[in-house]
């Protein structure tokens, strides 16, 4: 099992700036991808950003440029969201997520965080 502790989030008005925080723990596979997700109120989840755990990282069209996603610490189970330029639109609940493996499919590798919200009012 693994378990994930978020930290961060909070009200900002639009151009502010927030930073998110997850840490693991548990089995974790030395080959992975921790990463951040988010829903807004009527929408489906959808992928923010997610790094390997050699630093390969990808990111939603809407947030490229704007959101910088880092591991950090020597074990590199703690993953953070950098998020500058915030708009009313990133208005949704975050969630973090590891993926044990890299070519691994399966919810079963899956876990995930009980959320952050994070709210931009403009």
């Amino acid at each position: 099992q693994v378990q994930l502790v978020e930290s961060g989030g909070g009200l900002v008005q639009a151009g502010g700036s927030l930073r998110l925080s997850c840490a693991a723990s548990g089995y974790i596979y030395t080959l992975n991808t921790m990463g951040w997700y988010r829903r807004a109120p009527g929408k489906q989840r959808e992928l923010v950003a997610t790094i390997t755990n050699g630093g390969v990282t990808n990111y939603a069209d809407s947030v490229k440029g704007r959101f910088t996603i880092s591991r950090e610490n020597a074990k590199k189970n703690t993953v953070a969201l950098q998020m500058n330029s915030l708009v009313p639109e990133d208005t949704a609940f975050y969630y973090c997520n590891l993926h044990n493996g890299l070519t691994t499919r399966g919810s079963e590798y899956d876990y995930w965080g009980q959320g952050t919200q994070v709210t931009v009012s403009s």
